[in-house]
C-alpha cells in the first residue's frame, strides 16, 4: 500500500462481467468530492473511502481502500459524518478531478500515474447536474 493516503474519495459500482470498478475522485477541500460520492451512492454505487484513499498496485492494476480510522463513514455537509455501506477494496477504473471551471468539450486522452501505473483521468465540475451521468458513461466505456 502507499505510505500515505491520497486526499481522494473512492466509490465503486458493479459492472456486469467485470466486477466492482472504482472511481478515485480528487480535488481540493470543498470541491464537492463527498457530495458527488453521495449522489453516486444514491444511484447504486458503493462507498470505498471518503476524503482519504489508500491506493496500491497489485497484479498490474490499481486498487483503493479506506484507512481503517475512517472506513464506512462519509461527510454529508450540513449533517455531519454518517455511516454508509462500504466496499472494502475496489479496482480503480477512472480518476475524476473536480475542477471549478468547465473542462474541455472534447478533451484528449488524459491519465494520472499512481504507484507506477497509468489511470484514465477526466476533469469535471462536481456540482454540475450531469456529473453523475458523465462518470457513469466514462466507467461504462472503460
Amino acid at each position: 500500500m502507499s505510505a500515505a493516503p491520497l486526499h481522494a474519495t473512492t466509490v465503486a459500482r458493479w459492472i456486469a462481467g467485470g466486477g466492482w470498478r472504482g472511481v478515485l475522485i480528487t480535488g481540493p477541500s470543498g470541491s464537492g468530492k463527498s457530495d458527488l460520492a453521495l449522489r453516486l451512492i444514491g444511484r447504486g454505487w458503493r462507498l470505498v473511502a471518503d476524503d482519504y484513499s489508500h491506493v496500491f498496485a497489485s497484479g498490474g492494476a490499481l486498487y483503493a481502500t479506506a484507512p481503517r480510522t475512517i472506513a464506512g463513514r462519509i461527510e454529508a455537509r450540513g449533517l455531519g459524518i454518517v455511516t454508509t455501506p462500504t466496499l472494502g477494496t475496489a479496482r480503480l477504473a477512472l480518476a475524476v478531478d473536480c475542477v471549478d471551471r468547465s473542462p474541455e468539450r472534447l478533451p484528449g486522452d488524459d491519465v494520472v500515474t499512481l504507484a507506477g501505473l497509468a489511470l484514465p483521468r477526466v476533469e469535471l465540475v462536481s456540482r454540475h447536474a450531469s456529473a453523475v451521468e458523465i462518470i457513469t458513461l466514462a466507467t461504462a466505456a472503460l
